[in-house]
């Protein structure tokens, strides 16, 4: 006796091909029904034998489609139903969105073959997908994820396409993003002032390659934005982008043609080529140990020895990548400090004294993106997230949020983002920026309308820092008098350890945790800058139980822009000599002023970190955000731990003497060891701080956030020194810096009292 079951899917299951693979499915267990996709993932209507029924949705459970993540899953009978047959029908929305938003997926193998195949129809075509790779959150306008409900619906499919999207044996059966040469969308290059060069679809991908061998500056359209790109090993050029772009010393990022190119220039570990060829295909932090390549890499990564570098991840930068034979710098496509570019109009503004040529297209990029970054720990390998945009956002798996309430959290003001939990997922959108820049600003308000434009719904509660004046705060502050909402402020390293205990479901453990939350700055409970803070957690209570010793925070922001001020702040008498070299007689009697005037202090080891590099000659001037500890890690190339020594520890009351640290540093350096062992001596000390103060606090289980824990080598030693003693855990799946204050946020909100 035949039976009707009702099946759902909940998670990423809407523009990964699981509808076509449900009726592909179906049709191998001789199944009737319906399947479409709805406002909260995909519903099945079946009919057959009970046991087939079961082995189906078994079936999909075990192997579901590729690039799909299923969350739930429910089965359950229902009144029966006669179908004709087995069909995908149109999705109908009867309610408000509750499901994933689908990311962006790089170009997989399939359509890379198509793209590189003269005998494909594709041949040679940019915009190349399937079912299984392509644009999808950068070109959402609403979901359900239909055609209809992107960008890419203005470009109506031609007979050829449209059976394809019908044929159930093909690749492309129901692509929702599938075009062709034929009906989708064209590429034209043109120079900076706008005239058109004539080339063909077989000739301007080489006529790009050309150009960039000759020196010239490109703004390509990507699928996700603009990228600025140049031949990094032209040094010449590469200085002239860094000028153009007002980017003196910042790395820039670099594409690869091909892994197998990479592989003769590079080391390149298991780890590195997982991450490289991943769905994500994110910028890949990499050592240049033994570099045996062209690259100007004085000029590409100024004083480095590393270099973050990534491999095609769309048919536009596949293709450019087939015509190449040397890397090139791609860099985003604005000027240092400004959102990344995604409209051709605003490229021609504001790029045309930057770039030489544009490459565009005409499709609109809904929600533009930087390229993600991650970087593996030397000697354990562990991942650590430096930026999350592109093929991660807008989605965040596995977050145990136990509330009824529709809760918006506004996140931090350097590298922002924002988090939003309006039904039973939680979102956190991709990396915007420092809201210092007015434009970045004007991105993230939009990104919040947009995201209370998609729910159809308004936030019942927001979350903000605590910072007084944090944009991100001030914003908050008007939306909860706009929307006549709660508002409520969370302290800026709570929501660090927050975002680490909530990414290993930690909130109901039974085990006393230790927080270590070290970071560049924030606004403390008691009105200082903390940025080197312990705490504690358990049975939903967080207290702060130490923190390095408080020294002067002096001339305001400037402090994190110049490292000679913290060294500054934090040197005793017999250490002033070190400050001649760095300062004006005119500027030391300024600075000495305002530091026995000064009243606010902090305890940030980010600060400390820019001491350590000014003392040692390092860097005295910040030209971007963290260059200072960058350097700092980088100068490190080897180390022994059986030869590193302390600077200090932790005191009988459970503080930590800064400056006596530092004082100690210095005499040790003053007295002709290196800098590479100082270096690993401070490193060794930060290491071994928080062990004694988690000995001293009896606990054994030990939580890492914060900035500072984007130093690899320090997660290093860490790990060697826990001995096994000890359970470690580091932001897994968002940075460690400022962009899992949003996530945080709502994690301490819901889960601490």
């Amino acid at each position: 006796m035949q039976k009707t079951y009702r099946i759902s899917f909940s998670g990423q299951v809407q523009g990964v091909g699981f509808r076509p693979y449900v009726y592909a499915l179906a049709l191998d267990f001789l199944l009737t029904g319906t399947v479409s996709n709805n406002e909260e993932g995909v519903i099945i209507f079946v009919s057959g034998f009970e046991k087939d029924i079961f082995h189906f949705f078994k079936k999909i459970i075990q192997s579901p489609p590729p690039v799909s993540r299923i969350k739930d899953s429910h089965i359950h009978q229902i009144e029966y139903r006669i179908f004709d047959e087995f069909k995908i029908i149109p999705s109908k929305k009867s309610g408000r969105l509750n499901l994933p938003l689908t990311p962006d997926f790089a170009i997989c193998e399939e359509c890379k073959n198509d793209i590189q195949n003269p005998k494909n129809r594709r041949y040679n075509y940019p915009f190349t997908t399937c079912v299984n790779c392509g644009p999808r959150w950068a070109i959402t306008e609403t979901f359900p994820f239909e055609r209809n409900h992107t960008s890419i619906d203005k470009f109506p499919m031609c007979e050829a396409c449209f059976k394809e999207y019908t044929n159930l044996s093909d690749r492309r059966f129901h692509s929702q993003t599938n075009t062709c040469e034929t009906c989708g969308i064209d590429l034209v290059l043109v120079d900076h002032s706008g005239k058109k060069l004539k080339t063909s679809k077989h000739t301007l991908f080489k006529k790009v390659a050309n150009l960039l061998s000759k020196g010239k500056i490109i703004a390509i359209k990507n699928t996700s934005g603009y990228l600025l790109c140049c031949n990094a090993e032209n040094g010449k050029v590469v200085q002239q982008l860094r000028d153009k772009k007002n980017r003196p010393n910042k790395p820039f990022a670099i594409l690869y043609p091909s892994l197998n190119h990479l592989n003769k220039e590079l080391q390149v570990e298991k780890v590195h080529v997982k991450s490289l060829t991943s769905t994500e295909r994110p910028i890949t932090i990499m050592s240049l140990n033994d570099y045996k390549g062209h690259i100007d890499l004085d000029k590409v990564a100024p004083e480095l020895n590393q270099l973050g570098v990534m491999l095609p991840y769309s048919g536009i930068l596949q293709l450019l990548a087939n015509a190449l034979s040397f890397p090139i710098v791609a860099t985003s496509g604005n000027i240092h400090g400004s959102p990344i570019i995604s409209e051709n109009d605003e490229a021609f503004d504001k790029l045309k004294n930057v770039a030489d040529y544009f490459l565009q297209h005409h499709l609109k990029i809904t929600h533009p993106q930087d390229d993600s970054v991650v970087k593996f720990s030397t000697k354990f390998q562990e991942k650590v997230l430096f930026r999350r945009s592109r093929g991660y956002a807008p989605n965040y798996f596995n977050a145990s949020i136990k509330s009824e309430k529709k809760i918006m959290t506004l996140g931090a003001h350097l590298k922002s983002n924002i988090a939003y939990y309006p039904n039973a997922f939680l979102y956190i959108s991709q990396y915007l920026g420092n809201l210092d820049n007015f434009h970045v600003y004007e991105r993230f308000t939009k990104t919040i309308q947009n995201f209370i434009t998609l729910f159809e719904q308004q936030p019942n509660v927001l979350l903000v820092d605590s910072h007084p004046t944090y944009q991100s705060t001030l914003y908050g502050t008007e939306l909860a008098q706009k929307y006549k909402t709660e508002l409520h402020k969370i302290q800026h390293h709570k929501a660090h350890f927050a975002s680490v205990l909530g990414e290993h479901d930690l909130f109901d453990s039974n085990e006393k945790i230790l927080g270590v939350i070290w970071d560049g700055t924030g606004y403390g409970d008691d009105g200082q800058i903390w940025g080197g803070e312990f705490f504690d957690y358990q049975a939903h209570k967080m207290e702060r139980v130490s923190h390095f010793d408080y020294f002067n925070w002096i001339a305001s922001d400037k402090m994190s822009k110049e490292p000679r001020l913290s060294l500054l702040s934090l040197v005793n008498d017999d250490m002033q000599s070190v400050l001649e070299d760095k300062f004006s007689s005119k500027e030391l009697k300024i600075y000495q002023s305002l530091k026995q005037k000064n009243k606010l202090k902090t305890s940030s080891i980010g600060r400390l970190f820019d001491a350590v590099a000014s003392l040692l000659n390092i860097c005295d001037i910040n030209t971007y955000e963290g260059e200072a500890a960058i350097l700092l890690e980088n100068y490190l190339t080897d180390y022994n731990l059986d030869d590193c020594k302390l600077y200090s520890s932790v005191l009988y009351d459970n503080s930590v003497p800064t400056e006596t640290l530092l004082f100690n540093l210095y005499s040790d350096f003053k007295n002709g060891n290196s800098k590479t062992q100082v270096i690993a001596n401070f490193l060794f000390t930060l290491a071994s701080i928080i062990f004694q103060m988690a000995k001293n606090q009896n606990i054994k289980h030990i939580a890492f956030s914060g900035g500072v824990f984007q130093n690899t080598t320090l997660i290093d030693m860490i790990n060697v020194l826990s001995q096994n003693q000890y359970k470690l855990y580091f932001n897994k799946d968002l940075p460690p810096n400022d962009e899992n204050i949003s996530f945080g946020q709502i994690m301490y909100y819901t889960n601490c009292k």
